[in-house]
C-alpha cells in the first residue's frame, strides 16, 4: 500500500514537471468585450430595478436639471435665451452629462421614443453652448464672476476650475449616447472639445505643461 501511494505521488510530480516544461501559449482571444448594447437582463431582481430607473429615476434627475437651471445655463451660453447663470459650482454642467450617460445606457436596454427625443433636445442646447473653437464650460462662457473663486476670470486659469472635469464627463456621455443610439450629435461636440484640449495642453512650446482639476478627463 505504501509503495502504491509513493508511486501515485511520484507520477503526479512527473506530470507537473512535464506541464511546467511546456511553454505557455496564450489563447488568441482569452477575453472578449461584450458591448453593453447586447446585454439584457431578464430576472426578478435587476429587471424591475432597471425599469424603475428608466421610468422614475432618470426623468426625476432631468426634472431637477430643469428646475435648477442646468439646461438654462447651456441655453444662455448658446444665445438661445437671456438670463443670469444659475448654480453654485463650476462643475454643474456635469449633471446633464452624467444623466445623459445613464439615460443612454437605459435606451440600450429598452428603447424609449420619448426619452430618445428628450435627449436630442438636451443635446441641442449643449451643442449651441459650445464656442467656435470647441470650448465648453457654461459658467466661463456666461462670464459668471460670482463663481470666479472656482474658475477665475479667463479660461484654464485656476487649478480647481473643473473645466477638464466637465470635459471628461462630456466624453463619457457622448460615447455612451453614440453607442446606444448611433447618433453623432453629442459625439461631435465631444471630439471638437477634445481637439481643443489636445491643442491647449501638452509638452510643446506655447502649450500648458500640465493639466489640472479632477481626474475625470
Amino acid at each position: 500500500m505504501k509503495k502504491r501511494i509513493q508511486f501515485l505521488f511520484g507520477s503526479i510530480a512527473l506530470l507537473g514537471m512535464s506541464a511546467c516544461s511546456e511553454p505557455y501559449v496564450q489563447p488568441d482571444a482569452p477575453i472578449k468585450e461584450v458591448p453593453f448594447t447586447q446585454v439584457h437582463l431578464n430576472d426578478n431582481f435587476w429587471t424591475p430595478r432597471i425599469e424603475t430607473n428608466r421610468t422614475v429615476s432618470i426623468p426625476s434627475a432631468f426634472k431637477e436639471c430643469e428646475k435648477n437651471g442646468r439646461f438654462d445655463n447651456f441655453a444662455i451660453a448658446g444665445g438661445l435665451m437671456k438670463g443670469e447663470h444659475r448654480g453654485d459650482f463650476s462643475f454643474d454642467d456635469t449633471d446633464p452629462y452624467k444623466i445623459i450617460e445613464g439615460a443612454s445606457y437605459s435606451l440600450a436596454v429598452k428603447y424609449d421614443k420619448a426619452l430618445d427625443a428628450y435627449l436630442d433636445s438636451v443635446i441641442t442646447l449643449i451643442a449651441a453652448a459650445q464656442e467656435p473653437d470647441g470650448y465648453l464650460t457654461t459658467c466661463v462662457t456666461n462670464k459668471c464672476y460670482r463663481l470666479s473663486g472656482w474658475w477665475g476670470k479667463s479660461r484654464w486659469e485656476k487649478i480647481n476650475s473643473h473645466e477638464l472635469y466637465n470635459s471628461g464627463h462630456l466624453y463619457e456621455a457622448a460615447v455612451a449616447h453614440y453607442r446606444a443610439t448611433g447618433k453623432r450629435s453629442l459625439l461631435d461636440v465631444a471630439i471638437k472639445n477634445a481637439d481643443l484640449v489636445c491643442e491647449v495642453f501638452g509638452p510643446n512650446e506655447g502649450q500648458k505643461a500640465c493639466s489640472f482639476g479632477a481626474p475625470h478627463r
